[in-house]
């Protein structure tokens, strides 16, 4: 054989893998479209078998082949708590299991019982009458790898573009088909608690545990949060009224000490050294107005001399009278202190 047709063939075996990928990413659903709508689900109430996991959602494949190696004939189901874009893979919480039995029928009792063997617990689901929902190609492995990559995404956009509540995620595997369906929180009598389980309620509740004792005490935080801020201002308002007091008791003082100097009272220095800056002060004071005491006493004198010699007074020398101004000028040469 030539190097030709040998070189031929590998180039046709190259070129039928490549056309052999593409086709199985086709298949796949790489180009499906993701039609989104708003509606009731084709789904009704289930009773399911699960097990609950807390990790990253591409880690899911282990779990999966034990709940199919159980049961391979049932529909598998996943409900995702978590958004993996706000919440850390390793919190994102998660179940999976599968769906035992669908509207009025009962599960299989063998069946239940070898899923209970195993571990898995069992729990139904209501009837979900609105929700956002969608579907993806589940024709090859292939198709779980790229269903996160082209569903959710779509999802959270036609959710945030309406601004609806939906929550949580549910993706429920029919063989050829998943179906993706949020739960609408707006229905009455059905606000998203229909879909939770008990393990998920007990995480949520060991970290934000939420009782009337902790509301209570809550409350009698701010209570007396409520009162610090009251002692603080009563505080600051008896600071400001001694204050005050303060200020007016010093006024006093100083009142005092110029009713004391105006009494003449005097005070001996200590014989130790000297006083304070204020006792000093105070007897200077005191001597300043004892002099004037002495000035005014002796200016009242002068007046009523002078107001009694008006009236008509006089002074006999003889047999004549003494003129008013003889008198005064004899009554001028007092010295200082006597009359």
């Amino acid at each position: 054989m030539s190097d030709s047709i040998i070189l031929a063939l590998i180039v046709f075996l190259i070129l039928c893998l490549i056309v052999t990928v593409v086709a199985a990413v086709v298949y796949s659903g790489l180009f499906t479209e993701v039609n989104i709508k708003t509606g009731s689900p084709y789904i009704k109430n289930v009773t399911i078998a699960y097990k609950f996991h807390k990790g990253p959602y591409k880690d899911c494949g282990a779990a999966f082949t034990e709940t199919v190696s159980i049961g391979p004939k049932l529909n598998t189901i996943r409900v995702s708590y978590d958004d993996s874009t706000e919440v850390p893979d390793d919190q994102c919480r998660y179940i999976i299991g599968s769906i035992l039995s669908e509207g009025d029928e009962k599960p299989d009792e063998d069946l239940q019982k070898l899923y209970e063997k195993f571990g898995f617990n069992v729990l139904s689901f209501p009837e979900v009458s609105l929700a956002v929902t969608t579907t993806f190609p589940s024709t090859t492995p292939l198709s779980h790898w790229l269903a996160p990559y082209r569903v959710y995404p779509e999802l959270r956009n036609y959710i945030m573009e309406r601004q609806l509540h939906a929550w949580p995620f549910i993706e429920i595997n029919t063989g050829d088909l998943t179906h993706y369906i949020a739960p609408l929180s707006s229905q009455s009598g059905f606000h998203h608690t229909g879909f939770v389980v008990p393990e998920l309620v007990t995480q949520t509740a060991a970290k934000t545990p939420v009782t009337e004792e902790s509301l209570d005490q809550d409350r009698g935080t701010d209570i007396s949060g409520a009162e610090s801020h009251s002692d603080v201002s009563s505080k600051l308002s008896s600071q400001a009224q001694s204050k005050s007091t303060e200020t007016s008791l010093a006024h006093r003082d100083q009142g005092d000490g110029v009713e004391q100097g105006q009494g003449g009272e005097h005070r001996e220095p200590s014989e130790k050294g000297h006083g304070d800056r204020g006792s000093s002060e105070s007897v200077g004071s005191g001597s300043s107005f004892e002099e004037l005491d002495l000035v005014e006493e002796m200016v009242e004198e002068l007046e009523r001399e002078l107001g009694r010699e008006e009236e008509g007074p006089t002074v006999k020398e003889g047999s004549r009278e003494a003129p008013v101004e003889a008198v005064a000028e004899e009554r001028e040469p007092v010295g200082d202190g006597e009359e």
